[in-house]
């Protein structure tokens, strides 16, 4: 590894202050995907910024309004224990839990998942579908992004060169609903997903889903929603029949590429099957969740 200057500040401000008079910087936030491309040489950074000591950046709350903020540098584990994780967010607290192993989880932060870019980060299905915000912090103040518009190409995100991700709102979905996140790796676990996909479906008071929001990972350039497969569902019944139409509407619409993890025929068929999976269980859930 080459060698390069380190920096820990305290508080955000110093965080802004050392990103904006330092050039070549690249933030660490738990490291576990930064330090390997610093070894592998992929990056070459002259300075590291490690923002875990900050304390803006390591909130997990809920705010007035019933939203959940996850400061950037909150570790996963920390996440996956937030009891009301579990019960109000089931779709985050699965992606939360498939990241790697108890031990790079105990390091590794959903904020560092989706800054990387990358098409296959589990927690940005479930972010999407739950109309997650970020805020971002820079030389000129602080600036909301919807999740929908955080990601912009393989690796990239719409974060500038001197802007910070301070954390992420995740509203609480409206009830009554249901959700479920599912992917397929060649292993068990400590894997990248092949493909991936959440599903979120918000129901009115005759059971019919009013709202459906379906995400695909690892099958475009970016993360992605199905809006095809979402019309089929939305402001009807559900049937096997309309759940059937939208899991070939999400595989149609995907744009996986053929690479050593699998084709992209294969892909799509991956897609499909999660996607029926995905809506089965939010619809489960859901039930459950109205007979209690």
């Amino acid at each position: 590894m080459r060698d390069f200057d380190y920096y820990a500040p305290r508080c955000l401000e110093e965080a802004l202050s050392s990103l904006d008079s330092r050039q070549g910087t690249k933030i660490l936030a738990g490291g576990t995907d930064l330090i390997v491309q610093m070894k592998e040489e992929r990056v070459r950074p002259q300075v590291l910024i490690d923002i875990k000591g900050v304390a803006e950046l390591n909130r997990l709350a809920f705010v007035e309004d019933g939203t959940l903020f996850i400061g950037a540098a909150v570790p996963l584990n920390r996440i996956i224990s937030y009891p009301p994780v579990r019960t109000i967010f089931p779709m985050l607290f699965e992606a939360c839990s498939l990241v790697g192993s108890m031990q790079l989880r105990n390091r590794a932060t959903m904020g560092g998942n989706i800054c990387n870019g990358a098409p296959s980060a589990d927690t940005a299905l479930p972010l999407l579908t739950l109309s997650a915000r970020a805020i971002v912090a820079g030389p000129r103040g602080s600036r909301p992004v919807a999740m929908a518009e955080f990601f912009v190409g393989p690796g990239k995100t719409v974060l500038e060169e001197k802007e910070i991700l301070v954390g992420i709102e995740v509203p609480s979905p409206e009830a009554p609903c249901g959700g479920a996140y599912l992917r397929h790796i060649p292993r068990q676990e400590m894997d990248i997903a092949v493909a991936g996909v959440a599903s979120l479906l918000l129901f009115d008071r005759e059971d019919v889903c009013r709202e459906a929001r379906i995400a695909l990972g690892a099958v475009a350039p970016t993360p992605m929603r199905s809006g095809r497969a979402e019309s089929v569902l939305s402001k009807r019944p559900l049937t096997e029949e309309t759940i059937e139409e939208a899991a070939r509407e999400a595989s149609e619409e995907a744009r996986p590429i053929s690479d050593v993890r699998g084709s992209a025929a294969y892909r799509r068929e991956i897609v499909r099957v999660l996607t029926k999976r995905t809506i089965r269980t939010a619809w489960e859930r859901h039930r459950i969740e109205r007979h209690h």
